[in-house]
């Protein structure tokens, strides 16, 4: 290390290159925090926490903060400011309306509940004078967004869950912030009346709400005018509005700005301004990079000495805080809500504090030092601790306790389908009639009016717009499919929706030119043919069956020469089912629609089949226009699921059929204490609906290379193992 490096590192740098190595070593460390966070799957403060003690006095001693002497506070200032237009940029009104009771009563009696129970927790077990508690208090009010929003992207709990507690974390912000500067105000002048404290409160939230409101839909309109600003120029414009309207508001009333761009953020996200989702993907960047400098700044100014030096009194608090006052406040809040006591527990467990606690903590410390008043430092190390606790302890095991609950995302409701065709309607009811969400996107107006008849929800737009697909709701749903009769315009699509959406399960539906008299179409392909029909993506599957004669299906829910069937796979005979219903779906009888699958209903895909699955599937029951009329079939009637006798029943297999198996159980290898092994999926390519498990990776020529188990489970695989479609077929006509 260079001799200027070193001194670049010295406690009390006065040189703009010491200034200017202080920077960038924060900007390293909140970097290589959030990449270790990414690469361990685990909140990205935790990282940025440890990189700052280490690099802080405690540590390496290369960081120093307080040597950037002013700077620090604007810093701290504009970055709060740009995290909570952020937060408040990605706030959806329509998703928050579904909760906004209980989000209403967090952000007004939660912050009172959570004041009064911080305040005197602090006081009776950390022995803190009353106004120096209650300022911790007014302090750990804030849940911040800048941990929320992550730990919710990576946990994927319940959508209701997590629009509830990211609009708390960004919404409660302001509102925080402003309740400590009115605190922090009493115990500066003294004594203060109740009515000038509740009116300071109200002043700032009305100036900051009035300034945000109105310069956001300005900002909003200018947008929409200034068509001749390019991308870039518009982010940026935004960037210089965002920190106007925050000035502004800072001059006019102090601390006031924070609701200003909460409310901004908000107006603007309502405007519906173009290219919107650009400009939120640019403010999400900035705000990783504010959050990362600001994490590692503020924990590298921590000194663990005063973390111990508060004793067992304040870990005492802090526990008092997670596990008595956020549950009773869980609970008040949420008393006439829809919510179950699942959703609610794990709301109970997840608050943790933030970038908002920590800087504001930092900024009092600092006015109360100067103002002679002992206790700032003791506020600021309370305030660590508790962030410390609720981001390792609460972050760390968030995703064990959603998944212990069973609310995580994994089993996200509802659907995003483009194309209104018969078969898209039948699978929107479906879904809708089990109280998920559906939205239909057809460019068709024609066809979206007639599923808005059927009850469905539909938008007459392109698909190919990532603004259409947005204002489906696609970010907030479980199931994303393209059915349109355009095989390549649905892989588009699918890739699209999997690259810039991610939701939990994305399929596309590639029609063939197939019928029902010209060749069988099977659940499962090689990857010679999945290489040219099925999606590229490894995050998209093909629905359905690969090559699904699309418009065959649509001919017969048109003509009502269809059945809605339902079987129930079983391990005795699972086997069986899946060769039997390989066989039909050869011969053009059924189609597997949608499976159950521990309480979740999912688009058939090429998802293996597995013991206890409930399959909804199709089944052509041609009849004659004069048998339709004599049977008084109603047109308008709706298919509901029964067990047709022909899928339930089994046949006996033939002669062919048997030797088949019998020369696939005597080809396949054995190996010893192998328990639960199953056979090479590529060799099951080559059963039409014996499983549903090909994958566009695979290759038709793959040769098994793992043993075979000899327990029953493995011996009944290796009975499909080495049968192909023409095997099925030709042994059927036998």
């Amino acid at each position: 290390m260079s001799v200027a490096m070193i001194e670049g590192l010295s406690p009390t740098p006065e040189t703009p290159l010491a200034l200017m190595l202080q920077f960038v070593i924060a900007v390293l460390a909140g970097i290589s925090g959030q990449v270790v966070a990414a690469f361990f799957n685990v909140p990205s403060i935790v990282f940025l926490l440890i990189f700052g003690i280490l690099l802080g006095g405690d540590g390496l001693d290369w960081l120093h903060p307080q040597s950037l002497g002013l700077g620090l506070e604007v810093i701290v200032a504009l970055s709060v400011a740009l995290i909570l237009f952020e937060g408040g940029l990605n706030l959806e009104l329509r998703q928050l309306s579904t909760v906004s009771g209980s989000l209403r009563n967090l952000v007004t009696l939660g912050t009172l509940i959570t004041l009064l129970g911080g305040g005197m927790a602090a006081h009776w077990l950390g022995e803190f004078p009353w106004a120096i508690a209650f300022l911790y208090a007014a302090l750990v009010v804030v849940t911040g967004p800048t941990v929320i929003s992550p730990l919710m992207k990576q946990v994927q709990v319940d959508r209701q869950v997590s629009s509830l507690l990211e609009g708390e974390g960004v919404l409660i912000d302001p509102v925080g912030a402003i309740l400590a500067v009115v605190v922090l105000d009493v115990i500066l002048n003294g004594n203060a009346a109740p009515l000038s404290v509740a009116s300071g409160l109200l002043l700032r939230l009305g100036i900051g709400g009035g300034i945000g409101a109105l310069g956001g839909w300005l900002l909003g309109q200018f947008l929409k005018q200034a068509k001749f600003l390019s991308e870039g120029q518009k982010n940026l414009v935004v960037l210089a509005g965002v920190w106007g309207l925050f000035g502004l508001a800072q001059s006019i009333r102090s601390e006031s700005g924070l609701m200003t761009v909460v409310l901004a953020g908000l107006v603007l996200r309502a405007s519906s301004i173009p290219d919107e989702r650009l400009l939120r993907r640019f403010k999400e960047q900035l705000t990783i990079l504010a959050v990362s400098i600001l994490f590692v700044l503020l924990a590298a100014d921590l000194s663990l000495a005063s973390l111990f030096a508060l004793g067992w009194g304040a870990g005492l608090t802090v526990l008092a805080l997670m596990f008595i006052v956020r549950p009773l406040n869980v609970a008040v809040c949420t008393w006439n809500s829809g919510l179950n006591w699942r959703q609610k527990l794990f709301m109970c467990w997840v608050a943790p504090r933030g970038i908002v606690s920590a800087s504001v903590a930092s900024l009092f410390a600092i006015l109360l030092t100067q103002r002679g008043i002992s206790g700032g430092e003791a506020i600021k190390a309370l305030v660590f601790l508790t962030i410390l606790s609720t981001v390792f302890l609460q972050g760390l095991t968030a995703r064990w306790v959603a998944e212990w609950l069973d609310i995580t995302s994994k089993q996200a409701t509802g659907a995003v389908i483009v194309g209104c065709n018969p078969l898209s309607l039948l699978i929107g009811r479906m879904f809708q009639e089990r109280g998920e969400s559906v939205v239909l996107i057809d460019t068709d107006l024609a066809a979206c009016k007639l599923a808005e008849q059927e009850g469905l929800r539909a938008i007459a737009s392109s698909a190919l717009d990532t603004d259409v697909l947005e204002q489906a709701g696609l970010g907030r749903v479980g199931t994303f499919l393209a059915l349109t009769s355009n095989g390549q315009v649905n892989q588009v699509l699918a890739q699209r929706a999997a690259e810039e959406f991610q939701p939990p399960r994305v399929l596309a539906v590639v029609p063939g030119d197939l019928s029902q008299e010209s060749e069988p179409v099977a659940i499962a392909t090689s990857a010679a043919s999945s290489s040219t029909t099925s999606p590229t993506s490894p995050k998209v599957q093909p629905a359905f069956v690969p090559k699904m004669p699309l418009k065959t299906w649509n001919r017969y829910l048109d003509d009502r020469d269809v059945r809605l069937g339902e079987t129930v796979l079983q391990e005795p005979i699972l086997v069986e089912q899946q060769v039997h219903l390989a066989t039909l779906i050869a011969d053009g009888k059924l189609m597997p629609l949608l499976v159950e699958r521990d309480g979740q209903l999912q688009v058939a895909s090429t998802e293996v089949l597995q013991e206890g699955d409930r399959l909804l599937y199709l089944w052509h029951n041609p009849k004659s226009k004069m048998l339709k009329r004599l049977g008084g079939s109603n047109p308008n009637a709706r298919l509901m699921p029964e067990r047709i006798a022909e899928v339930e029943t089994l046949p006996q297999p033939s002669v062919e059929i048997e030797q088949l198996l019998s020369k696939s159980i005597a080809a396949a290898p054995v190996a010893e204490d192998v328990e639960g092994d199953r056979p090479d999926p590529t060799v099951s390519d080559e059963i039409p609906g014996a499983t549903l498990d090909a994958t566009p990776d695979e290759t038709p020529d793959a040769v098994p290379s793992e043993p075979k188990s000899e327990t029953p489970r493995a011996a009944a695989d290796a009975l499909t193992s080495g049968i192909t479609p023409e095997d099925v077929s030709e042994a059927s006509v036998s």
